[in-house]
């Protein structure tokens, strides 16, 4: 009996890909679902019964999805409309709200999530300096951090989860180096540190975080780019291993991975050398497990699947599926919806 599913969006066949995640890290295509227009970011209910798949084409809208947790079959249950092309959604972890951000409308919003799962329209618009990418409640729902990739910061907020509101902190932000280009950000499993990947010069900065004031502080910086790379670079994504032992990121000119060794202790990262992968890799996740990493790519169309060594952090490749156009987000269910 499959215990997971995994979800590919694509942004350029407009659907949804359903693959099974079989024990050994084996992947099965099940079933497709046609939505239409440019698909990109997803976020998963935390309690696992739902699928949000924001549309960056118009008409602009969350559109949320059923999750069957026999088939994994996806049923459309209502859309709303979102106030701009929104580069990146997530959920707070009550599951009562769902963020966004948005890239070319340089704002972060807030809806509102029924009890039947379906997203509602924008509570809250907050107008960002240029071009917001990334935004995620902190582990403790008390705060909110969301990248501003033109403006050079890392903005911090207040999060009421009753209300849903947001506020500024106190600062308001955490100021990156000019030119950096702040882009996706993700919370050590421990929750005292924050990597923040860096777009346009392609660096990995590792962060401290306060859970008391919600507030960052600078620790490390490290590239992510391989040895004689000749840019312009364009990182994309990066996560951690569930144990927060390894972390990777993604880089779309050179089209490779990058592996990390993280110290639990200190935060601190040390390279673990590099891996080609599929072209143009936007997007990328490591299984619930920790055992296999799965890259798919912008113009190869194609996913290819890693198993990690845990000690080295060097990845084989075990597969090599198909995928529809343009595939550029992953997200997994969890074992039992």
């Amino acid at each position: 009996m499959t215990e997971r599913f995994v979800f590919v969006s694509h942004a350029d066949s407009g659907d949804v890909h359903t693959l099974a995640l079989d024990a050994d890290g084996g992947l099965r295509p099940l079933h497709t679902v046609r939505l239409g227009g440019t698909l990109m970011p997803m976020a998963l209910s935390p309690c696992g019964r739902w699928l949000y798949v924001a549309r960056r084409s118009e008409p602009l809208a969350v559109v949320t999805l059923a999750i069957d947790a026999t088939t994994g079959r996806l049923q459309p249950l209502g859309e709303a409309a979102l106030p701009g092309s929104m580069a990146y959604v997530s959920t707070d972890p009550s599951g009562r709200w769902l963020f966004a951000a948005s890239y070319p409308a340089n704002c972060v919003s807030v809806s509102p999530i029924a009890d039947g799962g379906i997203a509602g329209d924008v509570r809250q618009l907050v107008p960002t300096p240029p071009h917001a990418h990334c935004i995620l409640s902190t582990p403790d729902n008390r705060h909110v951090l969301a990248t501003s990739l033109g403006g050079d910061q890392v903005l911090q907020f207040r999060f009421d989860a009753t209300t849903g509101q947001l506020s500024p902190n106190t600062p308001p932000a955490w100021r990156q180096r000019p030119g950096a280009g702040p882009r996706h950000i993700r919370f050590h499993p421990t929750g005292r540190f924050v990597y923040l990947l860096n777009e346009l010069d392609a660096t990995l900065d590792v962060l401290a975080h306060d859970a008391a004031t919600g507030t960052l502080a600078h620790v490390q910086t490290a590239a992510t780019v391989p040895p004689g790379f000749s840019g312009p670079p364009s990182a994309a994504d990066l996560h951690l291993t569930p144990d927060g032992a390894l972390l990777y990121t993604s880089e779309r000119t050179s089209s490779t991975l990058a592996a990390f060794a993280v110290d639990a202790s200190t935060g601190r990262v040390e390279p673990r050398g590099h891996t080609a992968t599929e072209s143009c890799p936007r997007g990328f996740a490591i299984t619930p497990d920790g055992q296999h990493l799965l890259a798919v790519g912008q113009l190869s169309h194609h996913l290819s699947r890693y198993r990690i060594e845990p000690s080295t952090g060097a990845l084989a490749l075990q597969q090599r599926l198909p995928m529809g156009q343009n595939p550029n987000w992953i997200t997994f269910s969890h074992p039992a919806l």
